[in-house]
């Protein structure tokens, strides 16, 4: 199937199938529309039926971002309704309870949403250059499409209260030492480490890794009533004046930067 924002690819590695899925909006760093969850959601569904696939990488193009967050644009328009719908946090889900393991090869920006889509995937790689962070508070928001019952459990409830409060960017190294990812590599080494881990994942008893990841994540993950509590946090926030002045202040701001870098070229 043809998509627009995101690549779906199959390969044969090692002996092994795999799939890559490529968030793919490099001129916007790979920021999460509508458009995109959508074809997320389609790209899970052809996964899930494919027999032979094994293990899935979760990947951004272009060299800046792993994905830079949600489409700020988008995001300033959506009002308490779109807050009840779920509809990041939902996508996120899906990833986490997918019936194959997913590897998150992280390179550049995975800020925000980019952040979480992340987390919600089984193991996460970084190249040297990674920044990740949960900048959501600086734009009268909260992290509510999983980062407040994912990052706890990954960091410890002080690094995350950190993360979270502050709107803190962190950089690969750090993030590995405090667990958020599991790997660091340099930036060349990303894609092929990625690879070799999926494959690796890919050669062991089919059956045995998915049930393997269903107990590991009713052992781990928490009650789906949560889910509703952030909804309702984030409905709240999306109706209040300082996220509608937090987050124009933010487009106007990047607006400028763009016309500054045309005038100077």
């Amino acid at each position: 199937m043809s998509y627009e924002t995101i690549r779906l690819d199959r390969l044969e590695h090692d002996g092994v199938h795999i799939a890559t899925l490529t968030l793919n909006r490099p001129e916007r760093r790979n920021a999460i529309d509508h458009q995109m969850i959508r074809e997320l959601g389609d790209a899970l569904d052809t996964l899930h039926d494919d027999s032979e696939v094994r293990a899935v990488i979760l990947s951004g193009a272009g060299e800046k971002a792993f994905a830079a967050g949600a489409d700020i644009a988008e995001l300033k328009e959506r009002d308490y309704n779109a807050a009840l719908q779920r509809i990041n946090s939902a996508l996120f889900r899906r990833i986490e309870e997918h019936r194959l393991p997913f590897v998150a090869a992280i390179h550049g920006y995975a800020l925000g949403g980019g952040c979480e889509i992340a987390m919600a995937c089984d193991i996460r790689i970084a190249s040297k250059n990674a920044k990740m962070g949960q900048p959501e508070v600086g734009l009268g928001i909260l992290p509510g499409a999983g980062a407040i019952q994912r990052l706890p459990r990954l960091v410890g409830m002080g690094r995350a209260k950190d993360l979270i409060y502050t709107g803190r960017i962190i950089d690969a190294d750090e993030a590995e030492r405090i667990g958020l990812v599991q790997y660091v590599v340099e930036d060349d080494a990303l894609q092929d480490k990625a690879k070799e881990l999926a494959c690796q994942i890919a050669k062991q008893g089919d059956l045995a890794v998915q049930l393997s990841k269903q107990a590991l994540n009713a052992a781990w993950g928490p009650p789906r009533a949560f889910d509703t509590l952030d909804a309702l946090a984030q409905a709240v926030c999306f109706e209040s004046q300082d996220k509608h002045d937090r987050m124009q202040n933010f487009l106007d701001q990047r607006a400028a930067r763009r016309k500054a870098r045309q005038e100077a070229k």
